[in-house]
């Protein structure tokens, strides 16, 4: 089985296609940092869709979903945004936790896995 690498770097791809599922990394918000969880989460969400897209598939095939936050009581402004960006019908499994993140100006990190047809 072939295994299809997406935006390969030195330490790591942002995502991986391999027997029908692709896995993304963690996505911080490279476009919003040190903004509002809104516009964090807004701003990862729209990568995970890019990532998707190139690996041939979209949120409504979506399996699992990781979510770390730097403080839980962010949790209902991220839900907000996420709520909103879900496929009807078709959400994930989820986790989501508050954890120590790899920059202070990043306050919200999500990675996702989705079925590829």
């Amino acid at each position: 089985m072939t295994i299809k690498r997406i935006k390969v770097g030195d330490r790591m791809s942002q995502a991986v296609v391999y027997n029908g599922v692709v896995t993304t990394a963690g996505q911080v918000a490279q476009g919003a940092a040190g903004a509002s969880i809104t516009d964090q989460t807004k701003d990862i969400l729209a990568a995970i869709d890019a990532l998707l897209a190139e690996a041939g598939t979209d949120k409504s095939k979506a399996l699992t979903a990781t979510i770390w936050l730097s403080d839980i009581s962010d949790f209902a402004e991220m839900n907000a945004v996420w709520d909103a960006w879900v496929s009807p019908g078709n959400t994930p499994t989820r986790a989501c936790v508050e954890s120590r993140l790899a920059a202070p100006h990043f306050n919200v990190e999500i990675a996702v896995s989705a079925a590829v047809d």
